[in-house]
């Protein structure tokens, strides 16, 4: 699917490629947190918008809240699967639509490249998720960056890593290589 290149924006639809729609398991639908939407609810949103932004050309993809995940959303192409972080969205339950919109731009574009970003634009959609203090989850290592004072939380020990936003580029750059500012190991 991630080879596949649909020009979205055509008004032509080709709704016989869409395969029947995937069986909600209902024992999945029940939930703790009622402001959050059912799955039953999440499947006619993801509708809503492949028909509206996509010409409902998109396929059928299994959609569900994660309790694990610390991140607002993830798709994964290997599965046919679009992950929802239920605590994330416990604390922004508002953004659920902008998730499921960027979730679904990646079936058809699995990176956050150039086309990403024009498709986002086009429907609304962000980019980025928003931070949060209880999204941080259990780290071990708290790091910082000297030049922005960015700070970067991590369950591993890392040896060689620069900040994200100061480095040009993906490779390491010295000079802004993360500081240690906090270990729970060094405590024990």
């Amino acid at each position: 699917m991630a080879e596949a290149h649909y020009d979205l924006f055509n008004p032509v639809i080709a709704r016989s490629t869409i395969p029947d729609k995937i069986s909600i398991d209902n024992q999945a639908i029940s939930q703790s947190n009622k402001s959050l939407p059912t799955l039953f609810e999440l499947y006619q949103i993801y509708d809503r918008i492949n028909d509206e932004y996509f010409g409902g050309r998109l396929p059928r993809t299994r959609i569900l809240y994660s309790n694990r995940m610390l991140i607002a959303g993830s798709f994964s192409p290997a599965k046919n699967e679009i992950r929802i972080g239920k605590k994330y969205h416990e604390i922004f339950p508002e953004e659920i639509e902008d998730t499921l919109k960027h979730e679904m731009i990646h079936i058809i574009n699995l990176n956050h490249d150039a086309r990403f970003r024009q498709l986002a634009s086009k429907m609304g959609a962000s980019l980025k998720a928003r931070s949060h203090p209880k999204l941080r989850g259990n780290y071990k290592y708290l790091y910082y960056c000297p030049a922005c004072g960015t700070e970067y939380a991590r369950r591993k020990r890392l040896r060689m890593a620069s900040c994200g936003i100061c480095s040009k580029g993906r490779g390491f750059d010295s000079r802004f290589k993360l500081k240690l500012l906090k270990s729970e190991a060094a405590k024990k």
